[in-house]
């Protein structure tokens, strides 16, 4: 499996159209922290290629992977960070006349239909609370706290051939025991951060930080960790001192398993 970071950033991304701040002009210029919203495209062989969820940024993350054609997709959740994309995906699928496939838990499908009523002529709804099978992976989604913004899914990709686990869990904050178990034994923690130290009220917001990233690292011990969904408060030319497993996602990045 080999899995490529096509966005990297929170739900405004960088540059923030409104902001000033050191950040934001580097990424207006030399771009090294310009950033699309947070999304994943992940290859398999045998196995037709799947984008891991589906934001606004979705055409300019398509044209950069050099991709004309989305078969299918894994949504975390309904926020239109990851799902803004869903329309032009579905346009595209009408104009090919090859329908797409969108994979999640009933309850993401549900508020999907809810904001885009007329985009299963172009895209069907495949509930997966119970897991789903990708090539030689078992994909199984559990839900996770998303702090003020309600609740988000996290993914864990098992290969029992190979005992190889990692875990994509985007958005959430303050797991539960229960919520953290399935970040057992994982070669690669995907974790979303979106601040170094975020200093708002905890009961504002809705996305774990860098300091309680590592926390949470620490805690389960994953082989290697890659901080995603950054906001414009994280300089990726910076040293935070991390350890030697842990990194900052960038557009491009890719690993294999």
């Amino acid at each position: 499996m080999r899995i490529t970071f096509l966005g990297t950033g929170d739900s405004m991304g960088t540059p923030r159209v409104y902001c000033d701040c050191s950040i934001c002009m580097e990424a207006r210029t030399t771009g090294v922290n310009r950033r699309f919203r947070s999304s994943l495209w992940i290859e398999e062989e045998g196995q037709r290629p799947l984008l891991l969820d589906c934001g606004p940024d979705w055409l300019a993350q398509m044209e950069g992977n050099g991709t004309k054609k989305v078969s299918q997709a894994l949504i975390t959740h309904a926020h239109f960070d990851h799902i803004g994309g869903m329309t032009e995906w579905a346009d595209a699928c009408r104009w090919t006349n090859e329908k797409g496939v969108a994979y999640a838990p009933r309850e993401v499908l549900n508020e999907i239909r809810q904001r885009f009523p007329w985009i299963e002529r172009h895209i069907e709804m495949a509930e997966n609370d119970n897991g789903m099978t990708y090539g030689k992976w078992r994909i199984t989604p559990w839900r996770v706290n998303h702090g003020k913004n309600g609740y988000s899914y996290a993914y864990r990709f098992s290969n029992e051939e190979n005992g190889v686990n990692w875990v994509y869990c985007s958005d959430a904050i303050n797991l539960t025991e229960r919520q953290k178990a399935p970040l057992a034994d994982l070669a690669l923690l995907v974790l979303g951060t979106s601040f170094a130290e975020e200093p708002y009220p905890m009961d504002t917001r809705s996305v774990y930080d860098m300091r309680e990233g590592l926390l949470l690292s620490e805690e389960w011990n994953p082989q290697s960790v890659v901080f995603t969904h950054l906001s414009h408060d994280i300089d990726v030319t910076h040293d935070y001192r991390l350890p030697e497993n842990v990194k900052l996602a960038r557009t491009g990045l890719s690993m294999n398993f």
